[in-house]
């Protein structure tokens, strides 16, 4: 489905070389090649940006953009500030100079213009950051306690909550689960196109299923506006969820549970599962796959959350972990202790086995000199 323009078309409609035409030529092609409804509505926001920042400065065809100006829409990038005066992220740099470079890559492919002017940009070095930290398991639970559920909505959100911790799925994923994507009899959920238009099956707990039996069977059939209603879970209009009320309905949660006065919402659950599996001992290719991350780079950035393990090691080997180097003191005399009674007890080993032995002396000359 071609993209119309969502306010003031860029250039010249009717102009076969305009940002307007070339970009809703792009997103045919895009569409047909099966990328998903939200990467293209990510690209054309960042696409149509670009294009009016070009178009003020008289640029109204992407075949007259240059290198030279390629390079100053990412200083501008570098340099701009947003109403509150914060800069733009790293991230969102890259982000944004990565979909035109895909854009002038098409353009090139298709032979609209002679030479691409975004191939030999350098993109901003990527920072790696720690994720937001996540909830404690009594944080978890202090959460997921918040609803009444003993009103319907109440009932409802305690389900979608227990749903999101225990499987850690995003929140787009969870607006698009239907009711035949839960499985509870084989304790499973089935999630359909999620990012990068990949299905993948996880596992659900057993107490995240008793809510979610709850749910459906008490509460759903009064809330839905329309009996072909399929989606899971629904808002208070009866319908689908979009990812925005989503969001700001587990916000809302958040905050009225007090267990922290920064703002979160659905992903500080699929943080907290990912640690707090890694902590419990779980492999990181099985968190992996329960995220539903590409990459196994993307899950590791987990164990630097998880210092559970790294905080025991610390304790029992730093000189100066216990209080004034008391324990470490105590732990030193007790493996000097433990390794002067192990040696004795192998030297008298040794020296019995010696000479039992015919030819003592001869034997002799192969013990170790402590030994003899």
């Amino acid at each position: 489905m071609p993209r119309w323009p969502k306010k003031q078309p860029i250039g010249d409609p009717r102009d076969a070389r305009s940002f307007e035409v070339l970009i809703v030529r792009y997103f045919e092609w895009r569409d047909v090649h099966g990328y998903s409804p939200h990467s293209q509505d990510s690209h054309d926001s960042v696409l149509r940006r670009f294009g009016k920042w070009c178009a003020e400065r008289g640029v109204t065809r992407p075949t007259e953009v240059t290198r030279a100006m390629m390079d100053r829409y990412q200083r501008w990038l570098y340099h701009y500030r947003r109403p509150d005066g914060r800069p733009l992220a790293v991230g969102t740099q890259i982000t944004r100079l990565s979909f035109l470079r895909g854009f002038f890559k098409w353009m090139a492919q298709q032979r609209y213009i002679l030479y691409n002017p975004a191939a030999e940009l350098q993109l901003p070095k990527k920072v790696v950051r720690l994720p937001i930290e996540g909830f404690s398991l009594a944080e978890a639970e202090q959460v997921m306690a918040t609803p009444n559920v003993h009103t319907p909505f109440g009932l409802r959100n305690r389900a979608l909550l227990e749903l999101l911790f225990s499987t850690g799925i995003r929140r787009t994923e969870i607006t698009h689960l239907n009711l035949y994507d839960v499985d509870t009899d084989r304790g499973v959920v089935t999630i359909r196109q999620g990012k990068g238009n990949k299905d993948r099956v996880v596992p659900v707990g057993e107490r995240a299923l008793v809510w979610m039996q709850r749910y459906l069977e008490e509460v759903r059939p009064s809330l839905v506006l329309h009996a072909d209603e399929w989606a899971l879970f629904v808002n208070k209009e009866g319908v689908r969820f979009a990812p925005g009320g989503l969001g700001h309905e587990v916000t809302k949660l958040i905050r009225a549970s007090g267990v922290r006065k920064r703002a979160g919402s659905c992903h500080l659950f699929r943080h907290s599962m990912a640690t707090l599996m890694l902590e419990g001992g779980a492999d990181i290719r099985f968190i992996q796959e329960m995220l539903g991350h590409s990459k196994l780079e993307t899950t590791q950035i987990y164990t630097r959350v998880s210092i559970d393990q790294l905080r025991k090691v610390h304790t029992a080997t730093h000189p100066t972990a216990g209080l004034h180097g008391v324990r470490s003191q105590e732990r030193g005399s007790q493996r000097k202790a433990e390794t002067q009674e192990l040696r004795a007890t192998l030297e008298a080993e040794v020296a019995e086995e010696i000479a039992e032995e015919p030819g003592e002396d001869a034997l002799r000359s192969w013990v170790p000199r402590r030994l003899r």
